[in-house]
């Protein structure tokens, strides 16, 4: 069943309600109940049906006619000014509170008690759903009559808030009379007291705990990447930043740091940025997280941390110039030429300027930077500015040109074997200056071209086969001659590049690519025929012959024994016949090679005018130089076949 509005229709009925008092009958409702209708007094959600109720009740009230208000069966109620008198006399939501409630002990009938007779015009508004009590459930449902004076409604004084909640009280909870007309004569407008909500559960604390967990938990979470609270760099805090964030304000604290150069500076002002100032920023950061990390509260509030300001005298000496040019003396530079006469590169020394000194700058930067400051005083302290072109730059490529010109060329291991002169080096040479003081030498590669093209038939060997002597059985009798490796250089056509790359570093020796050629091993089968009849000796090599020579052999008596033979022997000088009883004595032979029992060949060129028939006493008598071919030619073990 829904709620009722109840409207009374008595025009005085404020100054009642001022003056009345909120009686409970009802045995069923104690002192639970009073505080049932105190909670009712709090403010509550209107229906829009309600809210339309009482704008056209106001409006009626405003008007001083009685208006029609549909109720909710779509009859409707008329409600006259009396009714909208009632309504001014409810008090506020706020003034419920102060309202005397009385309890069981509140006169039965509140109607008899005051004489007032209720409006049989007033008439309910009920909405769709509402059902009129029968006359016992209103026995057990009336609260309280309210007992208004009407001789006080016309204007009520705001002074009494507990007797306007008692009149208000009365008319929320007096049950409504019976359209047929039922409760008419007892003085009272009755209205069911609507039900009362049951209480919100409170759960702020519980929203407060979720917050706090959060907030704890988020913390927590922060403290892994933050680094822990009192961390410093130097003069800059980094406290509960990230690595990236610490690093940033490193890096922004230096740039915006400012020196001021007093004095003869004419306190110019210069920012670490404009100098070029540095630190190692994301070292220093991830150093301050490593030793000093949030989560780790034993390394809160820790000592600072180092911090060294690094400063680029190369780049800080423009700005510092031309901030305060006053201060600097230009220097002057060393320089580089070729002399001709001597064919060889020459130096002149340069000369010193003056300036602010670069470290003193730096160290103040360092000590404002340690000690937090953003500014710092700066007396110029002088320093020698060395030109750009320095001495020892100038001598060292000085060095590194003449050793070019000294010792071009293409070498095997030490030995050079293909020497350039030294004014071909040097017209190969170009030198121009260079960034910052230097020189860029260039080398013209096709002017090297023309020397590589030399080098093949310059350094190349052809080897030495090794050869040895055997018999035609293929021993081997003696070794001829030891071989020897060849050389041959390889492909050249990258070299004169490759030189001219090799020399802008001031290296002038090329070790040339070389290969190694070897030498074979042949053998020579060589023999030996003599004949007789033609008295010439014939020598054979692979069954090549390869010289004949005339000879003569012994006469009769003394005659060269026929048959196959192999030398045996040699003697360089030898003499013969020369014993005791001997028929002949020939001293200081030369060159015998012996191949049979005192028979041999050897040289006769001092016993002998002619060749060509015997004349000897056995041996092969030959000229001198003959003789001597025979002497090398042959080894011991060289078959010598003698035959007519």
């Amino acid at each position: 069943m829904t709620d009722l509005a109840t409207k009374h229709g008595a025009g005085d009925a404020a100054d009642d309600a001022r003056d009345g008092e909120f009686v409970d009958d009802s045995a069923q409702l104690g002192e639970d109940s009073a505080a049932e209708i105190r909670d009712d007094a709090e403010p509550s959600d209107k229906t829009a049906e309600d809210d339309a109720s009482d704008e056209q009740t106001d409006a009626a009230a405003d008007t001083g006619a009685p208006d029609d208000v549909e109720t909710g069966d779509g009859s409707s109620v008329e409600i006259d000014d009396d009714a909208a008198a009632v309504d001014d006399a409810i008090p506020a939501e706020d003034e419920i509170d102060d309202a005397a409630i009385v309890g069981d002990e509140a006169e039965p009938d509140a109607a008899e008690a005051t004489g007032i007779t209720p409006d049989p015009e007033v008439e309910v508004a009920l909405d769709d759903e509402a059902e009129l009590p029968t006359a016992a459930e209103e026995t057990e449902t009336i609260v309280a009559p309210v007992a208004l004076d009407p001789t006080t409604a016309a204007d009520p004084e705001p002074a009494a808030p507990a007797a306007a909640l008692a009149a208000t009280t009365a008319v929320l909870a007096a049950p409504v009379a019976a359209a047929d007309g039922a409760g008419e004569g007892t003085g009272a407008i009755y209205a069911w007291a609507p039900a009362q909500p049951a209480p919100k559960k409170r759960r702020a604390g519980l929203w407060i705990g979720l917050a706090a967990g959060a907030a704890v938990i988020g913390m927590v979470a922060a403290s892994v990447v933050l680094i822990a609270p009192g961390t410093s760099v130097a003069g800059v805090g980094v406290g509960f930043l990230t690595e990236g964030a610490a690093s940033d304000a490193l890096t922004q604290r230096l740039a915006e740091t400012t020196i001021v150069l007093t004095g003869q500076g004419d306190d110019v002002e210069l920012t670490g940025a404009e100098l070029g100032a540095s630190i190692d920023a994301d070292a220093l950061a991830a150093r301050a997280y490593a030793e000093h990390p949030a989560w780790n509260v034993t390394q809160w509030f820790s000592e600072p941390i180092d911090a060294i300001v690094h400063l680029d005298a190369a780049a800080a000496t423009p700005v510092l110039r031309a901030a305060a040019p006053s201060l600097y003396t230009d220097p002057v530079d060393a320089t580089l030429d070729f002399d001709e006469a001597t064919v060889s590169y020459v130096t002149t020394p340069g000369e010193l300027g003056t300036g602010i000194d670069v470290e003193a700058v730096r160290e103040a930067l360092q000590a404002a930077f340690v000690a937090g400051d953003s500014r710092v005083d700066f007396a110029p302290v002088q320093a020698d500015v060395p030109p750009e072109t320095q001495a020892h730059v100038v001598e060292a490529t000085a060095k590194g040109l003449n050793d070019i010109i000294d010792r071009a060329g293409f070498y095997i291991g030490d030995e050079r074997v293909v020497p350039v002169s030294r004014e071909v080096a040097a017209s190969w040479l170009t030198v121009r200056p260079g960034d910052r003081g230097t020189f860029q030498v260039s080398v013209d590669e096709a002017a090297i071209q023309p020397i590589v093209d030399t080098i093949a038939a310059a350094v190349d060997v052809a080897p030495v086969n090794n050869a040895v002597i055997t018999n035609s059985a293929g021993t081997v009798l003696r070794d001829e001659s030891n071989g020897t490796v060849g050389r041959a250089v390889e492909d050249t056509s990258d070299i004169a590049a490759d030189y001219a790359e090799q020399l802008t570093h001031f290296d002038p020796v090329f070790e040339l690519p070389m290969t190694e050629v070897p030498f074979t091993t042949v053998t020579l089968a060589r023999r030996v025929e003599v004949n007789l009849s033609s008295q010439r000796a014939y020598f054979y090599e692979n069954d090549v012959l390869v010289r004949d020579i005339i000879m003569s052999s012994g006469v009769a008596g003394s005659a060269t024994p026929k048959g196959r033979f192999t030398v045996n022997g040699y003697s360089r000088v030898q003499s013969m016949g020369c014993f005791e009883g001997a028929p002949y004595c020939v001293r200081d032979v030369p060159y015998v090679t012996w191949f049979a029992p005192d028979v041999g060949f050897h040289g006769a060129s001092a016993l002998r005018n002619s060749l060509g028939y015997p004349q000897s006493h056995g041996c092969v008598n030959m000229w001198d130089s003959d003789a001597k071919w025979v002497y090398d030619w042959t080894a011991n073990g060289t078959e010598v076949w003698v035959h007519s």
